[in-house]
C-alpha cells in the first residue's frame, strides 16, 4: 500500500523550495537590471557573496533539523533536510562558479595557484570537495545500499559546515562581526550535539 504523504508536508516542501529558489530569482533579476535593479558596483563580487552566504546558511539550516526534531518530536523534518542540503550544495556550486568564471575567466592556472597559496580559497575548496559525496549520496537508494556507512560520510557535514565559517572569517579583512555571528552560532549547533551525544554514552553506561 502506498504511503501518502501529509499535505502539511507537501506544502511545506513548496514553501521551502519557494525560499531556497528565491536569491537565485533575485541575483537573476538583478543581473538584468529589472525595474531599475542591479548588482551594485562589483557585480562579481556581490554573487560571490550572495551565492556563498546563502550556501552557508543553507547547511547551517541542515544542522539546525536534528535538535528541532529532537526537542519537538516531529520526526517528519527529518523530509526538509536532504532539500536545504542540496540546495545549499547548489549555491555552494554557484560561488565556485562564479569564482573561476566570472572571476578569473576559466584561468585554470591562477585557479590552481590561489587554492595553493591563499588559505581562505583553500579551505572553501576543500569544503567543496567534501560536499560533492555528500550531495552523490543524498538518495534513498545511496542510503540504502550504503547502509551504516552512508551515517558516517554524511558526518562530513559537521567538518564542511567549520570549513564554511573559517573560509568565510579569513576572507574578511575588516568588521568580522558577521562570520563571527556564524562561528557563534555553528557553535551552539556542535555543542548541542556534542551533549546529546555525551547524554546517551552516559545512559548508556549506567545501564
Amino acid at each position: 500500500m502506498a504511503v501518502t504523504t501529509p499535505r502539511w508536508v507537501v506544502t511545506v516542501k513548496v514553501a521551502v523550495w519557494g525560499a531556497c529558489l528565491a536569491p537565485f530569482a533575485l541575483l537573476v533579476l538583478r543581473a538584468l537590471e529589472f525595474h531599475g535593479l542591479s548588482l551594485g558596483a562589483d557585480p562579481v563580487q556581490e554573487l560571490l557573496n550572495v551565492c556563498g552566504k546563502t550556501g552557508l546558511n543553507l547547511l547551517l539550516l541542515t544542522l539546525c533539523i536534528t535538535p528541532i526534531r529532537r526537542s519537538t518530536g516531529i520526526n517528519r523534518l527529518i523530509s526538509f533536510r536532504r532539500l536545504l542540503g542540496l540546495f545549499g550544495f547548489f549555491y555552494v556550486v554557484l560561488h565556485f562558479t562564479t569564482y573561476v568564471w566570472l572571476d578569473l575567466g576559466f584561468a585554470w592556472d591562477h585557479v590552481f595557484e590561489d587554492i595553493a597559496k591563499r588559505p581562505y580559497i583553500t579551505v572553501g575548496f576543500t569544503a567543496l570537495l567534501l560536499l560533492i559525496p555528500l550531495a552523490a549520496t543524498s538518495t534513498n537508494r545511496m542510503q540504502r545500499q550504503l547502509g551504516r556507512n552512508w551515517v558516517r560520510v554524511h558526518r562530513l557535514v559537521y567538518v564542511i559546515a567549520v570549513l564554511g565559517v573559517v573560509h568565510f572569517w579569513w576572507q574578511v579583512k575588516r568588521d568580522i562581526s558577521e562570520p563571527l555571528l556564524y562561528a557563534f552560532l555553528l557553535t551552539v549547533l556542535l555543542g548541542v550535539r556534542l551533549h546529546h551525544a555525551w547524554k546517551l554514552r552516559r545512559k548508556a553506561a549506567s545501564q
